[in-house]
């Protein structure tokens, strides 16, 4: 028995075994037994991340500076696209977030910026659905 080795993966955690550089299987919650020096065990939380994006300032198309700073939402779906797939995956989820938030307020004027909030937060929402729909998280409401 001085071969195994343990993990303990909390409940909001999956545990993804490599073997030797493949995955192997995904371990649910509980105290789980692995091959020492052979597997290696990493953790991935399947909670909700709120991630802030910093302000910048985007000139709308009635060229009017603002600043603007924004949040996200997200959580992971599927553990092992979400480490074998993307090599960092919060890095990306805030690219994404900034380029589009940038982009659709650039393609907006002043007063739709300021009177339509939810209609623009709704078409960011689903740019960001459809750009990461074939990635391993999902944007949260």
């Amino acid at each position: 028995m001085s071969f195994l080795g343990m993990a303990i993966i909390r409940r909001y955690k999956r545990g993804m075994v490599f073997r030797l550089g493949r995955v192997r299987e995904v371990k649910e919650p509980g105290l789980r037994f692995v091959i020492r020096f052979v597997d290696r065990v990493r953790k991935v939380s399947l909670r909700t991340v709120t991630m802030p994006i910093q302000s910048q300032r985007i000139i709308t198309r009635d060229n009017v500076s603002i600043g603007v700073a924004a949040v996200v939402y997200f959580r992971r779906v599927d553990p092992v696209r979400s480490i074998v797939a993307i090599e960092d995956v919060e890095s990306a989820i805030n690219e994404i977030a900034q380029t589009t938030v940038r982009n659709v307020v650039e393609r907006s004027n002043l007063d739709r910026v300021l009177a339509e909030t939810e209609t623009l937060n709704e078409s960011i929402k689903t740019i960001l659905d459809v750009t990461t729909e074939r990635g391993a998280w999902r944007w949260s409401s």
